[in-house]
């Protein structure tokens, strides 16, 4: 068993000792992605802003993957406040098509750097 580590510049960098992604027997498994513009470090405005970067990161390290939102089987989005559900499922589904992936939504208590959303998947490798 092999697993082999994904970085991309596209996404922005780990901020703790854990990768991007890691594929391993044909899937890839995001880390969470919070909202974040790769470019600037910043966090989008808003929940629909955050949940639009985190897809368009998790986006952005399948791509590195070799894979593509179309391969993921399941996803977690974690919120931090569920009364924001109905605007982050408004931007996810802008990102998936039927057959759409499993998928759970969970509130927590806090998100890292007091992130609003944070989006991870799991994808087959192509």
């Amino acid at each position: 068993m092999s697993k082999h580590i994904i970085s991309t510049d596209k996404a922005p960098g780990a901020i703790g000792p854990y990768s991007q992604a890691v594929e391993i027997n044909g899937f890839v498994y995001t880390s969470g992605q919070l909202g974040l513009n790769p470019e600037t470090g910043e966090f989008g405005e808003g929940v629909q802003e955050q949940a639009k970067l985190s897809l368009s990161n998790v986006k952005a390290i399948l791509e590195a993957a070799g894979t593509s939102l179309d391969h993921v089987v399941k996803t977690t989005v974690f919120l931090k406040d569920m009364n924001d559900f109905a605007a982050v499922n408004e931007v996810y589904g802008s990102f998936f098509s039927e057959p759409y992936p499993a998928r759970s939504a969970v509130e927590v208590a806090r998100l890292p750097k007091d992130g609003l959303v944070e989006i991870e998947v799991i994808a087959v490798k192509n």
